[in-house]
């Protein structure tokens, strides 16, 4: 009896180990699955992408239609996190969240802790000032104080278009327009679109002027976990049936639409690999 007590143990043992193995190994899909939802890091402050819906109270954004047509395509729900500029790289790579949906521009040397999809939406860096300031590119920003967000690659992009120019970092580019109104810094730098969303959501938009040729091309990218090829391809997909449907266009007229506060014509098209 006490033989047959002690193999049962070990029996059980092994399984568990094995089980625990699986868990373990086990990649992203299959742990959303399981879970039951997709846990994305997304803007809750950068108009259209990412904010917070004042009559609702709720997350809303292109970023988030994009992961909500991806958690719909795995089955799951969908639960949202706020990222910052600084953040959103680190929650991913610890596993606080699955997928960074976040006005993130992929770049070589990210690739260092995270994976990213192919470009899901294409844009360039310019500057944002006040009507009447004379700045008309980055090189009148020579001795000027110019608003960003930590951790951005608008950071160390308009210190390579203009080393003479001091870069003030925010948290947030809320914090940077606020800089901008309050004559804190001559100039707010970031993508045009973000740039776009805070011009307009201003009580005095028309007090603000976006200028300059672009500083950088921005390819946005979604930020996956590393070494996960599946999860990465399973992204992709998404992406080019997103495209391919007609859904992307429907999501990018929702925000960036002739009907919008922010419209900016779709004038790129996705890379669509061959099926």
């Amino acid at each position: 009896m006490r033989k047959l007590w002690l193999k049962s143990l070990l029996v059980l043992a092994a399984l568990t180990l094995v089980l625990g193995q699986m868990t373990a190994w086990a990649g992203k899909i299959e742990k959303i699955k399981a879970r039951g939802k997709l846990i994305a890091g997304v803007k809750d402050a950068v108009v259209p992408f990412g904010f917070v819906d004042e009559k609702t109270n709720q997350l809303v954004g292109f970023d988030i239609d994009i992961c909500r047509y991806i958690a719909k395509k795995l089955g799951v729900k969908l639960e949202l996190k706020p990222v910052t500029s600084a953040t959103r790289i680190p929650m991913l790579a610890q596993g606080s969240v699955d997928i960074v949906a976040a006005t993130m521009t992929h770049k070589f040397s990210r690739e260092d802790s995270i994976d990213f999809s192919i470009t899901y939406f294409m844009d360039g860096q310019k500057l944002l000032v006040k009507k009447g300031s004379g700045i008309k590119s980055a090189a009148d920003l020579a001795g000027k104080k110019v608003g960003t967000a930590k951790g951005s690659t608008s950071e160390k992009n308009i210190k390579a278009a203009q080393p003479k120019c001091r870069v003030l970092s925010f948290e947030g580019y809320p914090q940077a327009f606020l800089a901008l109104q309050q004559g804190k810094v001559a100039a707010v730098t970031t993508d045009s679109t973000i740039l776009l969303g805070l011009k307009n959501s201003s009580p005095n938009p028309n007090d603000y002027e976006i200028v300059g040729d672009y500083i950088s091309s921005e390819p946005y990218g979604l930020g996956v976990p590393e070494n996960d090829s599946d999860f990465r391809d399973f992204v992709n997909r998404c992406l080019a049936d997103m495209w391919n449907s007609g859904e992307y266009q429907k999501i990018y007229n929702k925000w960036f639409g002739p009907n919008t506060k922010f419209y900016l014509p779709l004038n790129w098209k996705m890379e669509i690999w061959p099926y």
